[in-house]
């Protein structure tokens, strides 16, 4: 009398490692450029709260400053929660004019895609090195 086996064979555990290995590579590069655009997106908002507190300040002062730490900003430079970019006024802010620009800290392939991105006092925005990184999710 032979008693009925049970367990899992060695065939079968390793046709359930492929299929976990085929599932990670096809979830992990969608994870990474998720974890990107959510970067891209702090550091843009970090920029919009700038230019609205710009304004404000401005609205004060009749003058915009390129001092972080007045416009309510812990540190002049400061860097975004995820310590991604670091966003700054750009010296020369005056009773005309400012420019804030956020830059890309870490040296990975966002460096090619978004590695900054600015607006200035008459609300225009722009990135580099590719110029569409404000209007389109990559």
């Amino acid at each position: 009398m032979r008693k009925s086996m049970r367990g899992v064979t060695l065939t079968e555990l390793m046709i359930v490692v492929v299929i976990l290995g085929i599932l990670a590579a096809v979830a992990y590069p969608n994870y990474r450029q998720y974890a990107a655009r959510a970067k891209r997106t702090e550091a843009k908002a970090a920029l919009v709260q700038i230019a609205t507190k710009q304004e404000a300040f401005y609205l004060q002062n009749n003058i915009y400053t390129e001092d972080m730490t007045l416009l309510g900003f812990a540190t002049d430079p400061f860097v975004s929660d995820t310590g991604s970019y670091q966003i700054d006024v750009d010296p020369g802010a005056n009773a005309n004019f400012f420019s804030a620009t956020a830059v890309y800290l870490n040296g990975d392939a966002e460096l090619g895609k978004c590695a900054s991105f600015t607006i200035n006092a008459t609300g225009a925005k722009g990135s580099g090195p590719l110029g569409d990184c404000w209007t389109r999710a990559r």
